[in-house]
């Protein structure tokens, strides 16, 4: 039944504006268990610009695969897959998603869609979703303690380990969210509070990610090692400077690689090359990638050293990663 609903607004959500928005790499370590193989994945933060009069950010997501990216951001997303179908990957959490598959996912949540190239779309897009980001500003800790506001404080709770929308909750939310570019100022906000309402009130929902995860996914208090994860996610590509590394946090040279190493428990580019290789674990599950790809796009020069540090990282080279992540993948 939602189905019906989603088709029968595409048409007109088609002449909306795109939303664009960038992307700023830092560092979240995600472990994803496939039997025995565990996949490491880093996310990027996502910076997403709201204008001076809107509270919130309504936009469409049309693309290809290559602009579906593992992220994550400061703002709780709302997001209805209207085209596509493939795997949705939140956290800790590895589903199928469809037309019509709506979840709602909280602050700093990594996530991402990863569309199935071979399944043909009306379109020939592999994935086409409408969204909605807000802030923790347009439901403040204030408002969340009005009696008023019981279950809209229950679903922002429920998105800390993002939750899917079933059944009949999925049919009332996805009708008033496909009715939000069209509505202005104080009556999109009535539908956005009415939707979180909804949400909060449901008994159907699916929570994602499991509770291990949030106790285990990485944070750091240290402002000096975020500093060092952000410019080597920033330029793993390039040829690291040490020296300007080390100016960047404020130390001499020597000092930085001991610091990091009393911190991480590693050298700075042992720790660079294991970024590198959980880059390499997204996109072998593309596998429209060639090895050679894969090791380029995920910053190694040269296809015997990719081999060498991917084999140290997780105990097997690439192509036998790739032949059992399938082999799992297909598996019923």
């Amino acid at each position: 039944m939602y189905l019906l609903i989603s088709i029968a607004k595409i048409k007109i959500l088609s002449n909306i504006t795109y939303i664009n928005f960038y992307y700023f790499r830092c560092d979240i370590h995600i472990l994803i268990v496939f039997g025995s193989i565990v996949i490491i994945m880093t996310a990027s933060l996502e910076k997403i610009g709201i204008k001076n009069n809107e509270s919130l950010v309504i936009g469409i997501f049309q693309d290809n695969m290559e602009k579906s990216t593992w992220h994550y951001h400061n703002n709780f997303e709302l997001s209805f897959i209207l085209e596509g179908s493939g795997k949705r990957i939140v956290a800790d959490s590895i589903e199928e998603f469809q037309p019509g598959d709506l979840v709602f996912i909280g602050r700093n949540l990594p996530h991402v869609w990863i569309a199935d190239r071979e399944i043909r779309t009306p379109t020939s897009r592999s994935l086409e979703m409408v969204f909605l980001q807000f802030t923790s500003e347009v439901v403040s800790p204030q408002l969340l303690l009005l009696p008023e506001f019981k279950y809209i404080s229950k679903a922002i709770a429920l998105s800390d380990r993002g939750i899917q929308i079933v059944g009949q909750t999925l049919n009332e939310v996805s009708e008033l969210m496909l009715q939000l570019p069209y509505l202005k100022s104080f009556d999109r906000m009535l539908h956005f509070f009415k939707m979180m309402d909804i949400i909060g009130r449901s008994k159907t929902n699916v929570q994602l990610a499991s509770k291990e995860y949030l106790k285990m996914r990485f944070t750091t208090g240290n402002k000096r090692i975020a500093v060092i994860h952000e410019y080597l996610m920033n330029n793993y590509r390039e040829q690291i400077d040490l020296t300007k590394l080390a100016g960047l946090v404020n130390l001499a040279e020597g000092s930085l690689c001991r610091f990091f190493r009393m911190n991480m428990g590693m050298t700075v580019f042992e720790y660079l090359n294991q970024l590198k290789v959980e880059l390499a674990c997204k996109l072998l599950m593309d596998k429209d990638l060639s090895i050679f790809e894969v090791c380029l796009d995920s910053g190694f020069n040269n296809l015997s050293h990719f081999n060498k540090q991917f084999k140290k990282v997780n105990g097997l080279p690439p192509s036998e990663y790739r032949n059992r992540y399938k082999g799992l993948n297909q598996s019923p």
